[in-house]
């Protein structure tokens, strides 16, 4: 086959790549943060981890990140900040459907030549990152979402809730075995 084949003209914006991916990894959230138990928001496995509260609510604010990440060139936290912490499951996938649809409107309005302005998240008055928003998008919002869902998985499986499959079947969406006769 000719290398021209591979050179056609479709050119697809960075906001057309990413919704389906965003799309996929949203779902794939909201599966985890529907199987955190209402009881269980001030279990903590360590010391040094957040509450399965607080990690589950990150979970759901970080697509909001998104809408820092196109609407702001800064996004500046004090050392005063208080995190939000949900109460309920039902709070929890509220406030993370509000920011997936938010943050999809965002995406789907961003050109590629906004994704490649920089963008800035400031602590205190310094600057902890600065990069091109799509790789805020990328590392910030879609890779910090997909490593602490992981750990909300473990969160989970130390609590005996059954985690749902991400990329596939988990163990606990295996069928039961048939009984031995």
């Amino acid at each position: 086959m000719p290398d021209t084949f591979f050179l056609e003209e479709t050119h697809m914006s960075f906001s057309q790549m990413l919704l389906p991916e965003f799309d996929q990894e949203m779902k794939n959230t909201r599966r985890i943060l529907e199987a955190v138990p209402d009881g269980k928001f001030d279990y903590k496995p360590h010391p040094h981890s957040m509450t399965m509260g607080r990690l589950a609510t990150h979970l759901a604010e970080l697509p909001g990140w998104t809408i820092a990440a196109v609407d702001q060139d800064v996004l500046e936290m004090g050392p005063d900040y208080k995190p939000v912490i949900a109460n309920s499951r039902a709070e929890l996938l509220e406030m993370f459907d509000k920011n997936v649809t938010e943050a999809r409107k965002r995406i789907e309005g961003a050109s590629d030549e906004h994704w490649q302005k920089n963008w800035q998240f400031k602590f205190g008055g310094q600057v902890v990152l600065s990069m091109p928003r799509a790789g805020v998008m990328r590392g910030v919002v879609m890779n910090h979402m997909i490593h602490h869902r992981a750990q909300l998985g473990v969160f989970l499986r130390l609590n005996d809730v059954p985690i749902p499959g991400m990329y596939g079947p988990s163990y606990d969406d295996k069928p039961a075995a048939p009984p031995k006769v």
